[in-house]
Order: structure tokens, then sequence, then C-alpha cells
């Protein structure tokens, strides 16, 4: 049986205190990794199928061959992961704004992090990817100045920001200079954790021809019941 709990690493970081660790969870029997930010939970191993999701059902509405993927935001690498098994995928940028979680991962110390580091087509870039796209600037070197696909898991929902900064990106004048950095028919993909807000899908349209809000349910281990997230895909024209 694996230790109970470990701190694996604290940082002190421009937004707060943090951390990373790991506890072996006696019911379900299984690791739990874990990225809190201050108190509060930015991140979790036991709820990753909407994470996935975003970059399944991203790149299932991008045509082509070679893709170039942006993803905006690390955290314990799933959605990175699940975009790599997309074997169209030629490269691959992750945009994280903490130092510390990309340097978990280059250190190995996350459950994912051998297969990111491993493969040669993930590229770890450590920027504010909200100022990156509001300036048009380059989500990494080498990164082209356009992409096939933009997946975007940073905060909890448009309205529930880490950082009150980041709200022009949610408005139509932000998505379009996000959308200034696709090809013509390429993908904006957002996580959210709330369900599907009608008054956002208006917003996005108001820039892409169309959004789709994915409802994306799995079990919560916790209640017994089900919790539901939100993808939504747009594409340019």
């Amino acid at each position: 049986m694996s230790k109970m709990f470990e701190q694996l690493d604290v940082r002190q970081t421009p937004i707060g205190e943090v951390s990373v660790r790991r506890r072996f969870d006696v019911t379900l029997q299984v690791d739990v990794h874990e990225v809190k930010l201050g108190d509060e939970f930015l991140m979790s191993s036991l709820f990753t199928v909407a994470e996935v999701a975003l970059a399944d059902l991203g790149l299932a509405a991008a045509d082509g061959d070679s893709l170039d993927v942006v993803v905006g935001g690390l955290g314990l690498g799933y959605t990175a992961r699940a975009a790599l098994a997309d074997e169209r995928v030629r490269s691959m940028y992750v945009v994280d704004y903490l130092e510390a979680v990309i340097e978990w991962h280059a250190d190995g110390l996350l459950p994912l992090s051998g297969e990111l580091n491993d493969d040669p087509r993930c590229h770890y870039s450590h920027g504010n990817f909200f100022g990156l796209v509001a300036d048009g600037a380059s989500f990494g070197e080498g990164c082209p100045e356009r992409v096939h696909a933009i997946l975007v898991d940073i905060d909890h929902t448009p309205r529930h920001l880490l950082d009150p900064s980041h709200a022009p990106f949610y408005e139509a004048s932000g998505l379009r200079r996000l959308a200034d950095r696709l090809h013509p028919g390429g993908v904006y993909g957002l996580w959210s954790d709330d369900p599907p807000d009608a008054d956002y899908v208006a917003v996005v349209e108001q820039v892409f021809g169309s959004c789709e809000a994915h409802e994306v349910t799995f079990p919560n281990p916790f209640t017994g019941g089900t919790a539901m997230n939100t993808v939504y895909v747009a594409r340019t024209a």
C-alpha cells in the first residue's frame, strides 16, 4: 500500500501558494494526486473525464492530418495526453502560467509526466496564456503563428475566474484575438465546471460561426451520483 499522504511540493507563486500532494483514498483504494491554490482545489486525478473530453471533442471537430495544437493549462496533464493520443497531432504546445507545474512534470513528479516528457511532439511553454492571446505573442518557441486547435482549461468557468484579469478573454473582443491565431476551420475548445451557459454560447457565436456546449457526465464516487462538466467547441469559418 502507498503512504497515506505525501506533500510532494509547495511553491510560492504570483497568484499565491500552490501545492501538489498525493494521498491514498481508502474507500476507492487508489492513489489520488491533487493540486491546490491555497485552500482551493485546482485539480484532482479522480475527476479527469471532462479534461479528456476537451481534447477528444475539440480534435474531433478539427480537419486535417497534420495538426498543430495549443493547450492552455497543463495541470495534471490529462488534456495534453488525450490530445497526443490523436495520431494526427503534429505538434502540441502546452502553456502554463505556473512554472512550478511545468517543473513538476519535467521532473517526473506526476503520474502522466513520463508519457508527456517522452513524446517529442509535446512542448511546455511557461507564460500567461491570456496575456499571449491579448498581445498576439507566440505560444512557445517554434510554435506556428496559426494553429489548428486551441484547447483551454484554466479557469473554473467563463465567470468563475482564477484571476479577474482573465475576464477580457471571454468577451467577444478577446475571442476575436484568439480566432486570429487559428487556421480557417480551426477549433476553440473550453472546459467549464458549470452546466452549459447560454449567454456565453451567444458571445462565442458572435465570433465563431457556431458553438456547441457538450454536457460531459461522469460518476462521482463520493456522492454515488453523477457529476457534469461542460466542453464548449467552436470553429472558425
